[in-house]
């Protein structure tokens, strides 16, 4: 059975074997080098380059002396035991990721599952579509290669951080719409711990806890939001978050309840007609709960464009 090299970016750089058994590439040089191509794995880069990237404060014989040690070091790492292809292309020129070689790597998952998403509402997502976003975002970790502070990275760290958060909003969305409350507020808080000032975030949590009939946790999230802005932006809440606050303390955020119940009787489908009524009136309540949230995200798209 052929093997398979597990990449992971996020969080702290690892590589592993198919059968879970970690890959030890100690060199911090020839970890970076590695995660550098693997992130820009769609073409090859020129030797001079990455010798500069890595090594720009030593002479140029000096830095490409070290950036063929340390290609060596990852090929020795990458037994060609562990994979049927290598997994770097080695030009007298160049050095690039061989596109015919079979790995896995976190961050292609997070590009390939952001792209088949990127131009769908939330509240138009497939199940299957949803049950993809489920299994990307447990994928991050954390940021992007911890621990690293080189320009690229950081760079590219918070790129990923704004893919991820984009990702955790359709989830949110998609949530709301479908009347999964819970699992709504789960994906928010996520969005919440790696940037609790993110105004949307809290207004999505203040209409998901109102939703869920919890009144009172809506409000309070809103002190939180209000809190979050004043000491990470020193700013107020806008004037949509205020809205809702204003809809959602004064009751006129979700649909009144029925104020009457039709007698019963039977029907030829053998459910009472007050059955049958509070059917119609929960289809009713779910389609004016929709149209609300595709209000609300078509508005919160607007705002962010």
């Amino acid at each position: 059975m052929m093997k398979i090299l597990h990449f992971s970016l996020f969080g702290k750089f690892k590589i592993a074997c198919s059968d879970q058994v970690d890959i030890g590439l100690e060199a911090r040089r020839a970890r970076e080098l590695l995660a550098y191509l693997l992130l820009y794995r769609q073409q090859p880069h020129e030797r001079e380059k990455l010798s500069t990237l890595l090594w720009g404060d030593r002479n140029p014989t000096r830095a490409r002396q070290y950036l063929r040690q340390t290609l060596w070091q990852i090929q020795s790492a990458l037994h060609p035991s562990f994979v049927t292809e290598p997994i770097l292309l080695a030009e007298h020129d160049c050095i690039g990721v061989n596109p015919q070689a079979h790995f896995w790597l976190d961050v292609a998952c997070f590009d390939q599952a952001y792209a088949i998403v990127e131009n769908i509402p939330s509240s138009d997502l497939s199940e299957s579509q949803r049950d993809l976003l489920q299994e990307t975002v447990q994928l991050y970790h954390g940021d992007l290669v911890e621990g690293w502070y080189e320009d690229w990275c950081i760079y590219e760290r918070e790129r990923y951080q704004s893919i991820y958060l984009a990702l955790l909003d359709k989830l949110v969305g998609y949530s709301e719409t479908h009347g999964d409350y819970k699992a709504g507020m789960v994906y928010a808080m996520q969005s919440l711990r790696y940037d609790r000032a993110r105004e949307r975030t809290h207004r999505a949590l203040m209409r998901l806890h109102v939703l869920a009939g919890n009144r009172t946790a809506a409000l309070h999230q809103y002190e939180l939001c209000a809190a979050a802005l004043a000491e990470e932006l020193s700013v107020a809440p806008s004037k949509r978050t205020i809205a809702l606050y204003e809809q959602i303390r004064a009751e006129r955020f979700t649909p009144p309840a029925p104020s009457w119940v039709p007698p019963q009787h039977n029907t030829h489908n053998g459910q009472s007609a007050t059955e049958l009524a509070l059917q119609q009136l929960h289809a009713i309540q779910t389609t004016m709960v929709q149209l609300q949230s595709q209000i609300t995200q078509l508005a919160d798209l607007i705002e962010h464009d």
